[in-house]
């Protein structure tokens, strides 16, 4: 059943605004705590994912994904290949093109992190029954899917 926005009240969608600020906040606090036990930085540690879900990216399409200007993601890459996390290759296609890759060690620290992030939400829903759970992991699938189309 599908609501119809004369059904869905300004205050429902308030609450709804308000819990998921919260939790947002909640989730980046928690995520600052564990990135603090690692040698990288919250922006370096987003830059890893992208490059580990995506693939090797060129500085330009790194930026883009960061919301960061090209300047601010090359020192980013400048400090994440001196800590041996990312090196910049060239393009066999294309000599002229230089892609940010991905190291061992820099997909060691994104597991590493991700582990500790779901053993805190595993934590947190441990009071939860299954049903409650496959609910919530629905929900949110849905709601992101609906965010991704807007």
């Amino acid at each position: 059943m599908t609501v119809h926005n004369d059904v869905l009240s300004d205050k429902m969608v308030a609450d709804l605004e308000k819990s998921l600020r919260h939790i947002s906040v909640m989730v980046k606090q928690r995520g600052r705590e564990i990135l603090s036990q690692f040698p990288i930085t919250p922006p370096q540690f987003v830059a890893l994912q992208w490059l580990s879900e995506h693939g090797d990216m060129t500085v330009g399409e790194l930026s883009n994904k960061l919301y960061l200007a090209c300047s601010t993601t090359t020192d980013l890459v400048d400090r994440m290949e001196k800590n041996k996390l990312v090196v910049r290759v060239k393009d066999p296609n294309d000599r002229r093109v230089v892609r940010v890759h991905l190291l061992a060690e820099g997909q060691r620290i994104i597991e590493e992190v991700i582990h500790k992030r779901q053993e805190y939400l595993k934590n947190v829903i441990r009071n939860y029954d299954m049903q409650e759970i496959i609910q919530l992991e629905s929900s949110l699938t849905k709601l992101h899917l609906e965010m991704r189309e807007e």
